[in-house]
């Protein structure tokens, strides 16, 4: 027992001379620690919302109402059943599902290749110039893209639309027509992405040894051999843990750009969860089943990540945890 306590004596009086050293270091940790409280951990009590009949009452701050206010149902369900069994439930499961896995699909491969020709280029100032194009749509706004997309796709003035008009078509409405979301939706995602996401792999071929690269030249492999047994084994690691980390994701949609993109005629393929909770935890204030909807999505996508982590343990030994 002495020796135990004598032990743990020992490792806190080794944290604070490592605290004391790097004191500094930790004083900027403050305000992230600090914004990771109020905005993150401090609001997770509203959750009980979502079990419960949530309406502000005058005079009332906002915990004191959520915790009077009364269960939904015998053990807080009814919420949760109501979505489930309602008429919107299969279509908006359908809509953020896709959305979600064609984003997966399409867009996660393009910034590992985009990353892997980019390594290939040796004149330094050209890959230079590439690389910094690449990067200027991942700082343009939502709003920005979104406008960007509506002028070129204008049936009228757009661009697109002018081009077919001269090849003798006809000029498409791409924005109300319900067909054409799911492609515009992931498409621009790719192009505003693919710049910045290249930037991880990047960094993970920068620590290659490029005397791996000499000695395959010397055994006579070319660039191709060079890419599949040097390039992509040194960045299997970061490829395995971003697919986890994007795997959770799969019904995490977000709502903004959507609600710029859709309209009541492209319901049908564009509506999802997080729009269907904007509008009716937010617009309808029926803030108990907004809530409800976001926690049965979140609850998802921790099973999602779960099982990707499993996968990836076991698929390629490389996991978050």
């Amino acid at each position: 027992m002495r020796d135990a306590a004598a032990g743990r004596a020992g490792t806190i009086a080794g944290i604070r001379r490592k605290a004391k050293k790097q004191k500094v270091l930790l004083l900027l940790l403050v305000p992230a620690i600090a914004y990771f409280l109020v905005f993150h951990y401090v609001p997770v009590y509203g959750i009980l919302i979502a079990f419960k009949d949530f309406r502000m009452q005058e005079g009332q701050g906002f915990l004191a109402s959520v915790l009077h206010a009364p269960m939904a149902g015998a053990y807080g369900l009814d919420h949760f059943k109501s979505f489930i069994n309602g008429p919107y439930f299969a279509t908006l499961l359908r809509n953020t599902f896709l959305l979600g896995l064609y984003s997966l699909l399409f867009g996660f491969p393009v910034p590992i290749l985009f990353a892997l020709l980019l390594n290939e280029i040796r004149k330094k100032y050209y890959k230079s110039f590439v690389q910094t194009i690449s990067y200027l749509p991942y700082f343009l706004s939502v709003v920005a893209v979104i406008g960007m997309m509506k002028m070129v796709l204008s049936p009228s003035t757009g661009v697109v639309n002018l081009l077919l008009t001269r090849l003798g078509l006809e000029p498409i409405y791409f924005f109300a027509d319900a067909s054409w979301f799911r492609f515009l939706f992931v498409s621009s995602g790719i192009w505003t992405s693919m710049g910045m996401g290249a930037v991880i792999y990047l960094a993970a071929l920068s620590k290659v040894d490029a005397e791996q690269y000499e000695s395959a030249v010397i055994d006579g492999a070319s660039r191709l051999r060079q890419m599949w047994h040097i390039t992509l084994p040194a960045i299997k690691p970061v490829v395995v843990i971003t697919l986890i980390l994007n795997m959770s994701g799969v019904l995490s949609v977000g709502s903004e750009k959507i609600i710029l993109m859709y309209n009541s005629l492209t319901y049908e393929t564009a509506d999802v969860f997080s729009t269907f909770v904007y509008r009716r935890g937010l617009v309808e204030l029926d803030f108990s089943f907004g809530a409800a909807v976001d926690l049965f999505n979140a609850l998802v996508n921790v099973i999602f990540l779960v099982t990707a982590n499993y996968l990836a343990r076991k698929a390629a030994d490389e996991s978050l945890w």
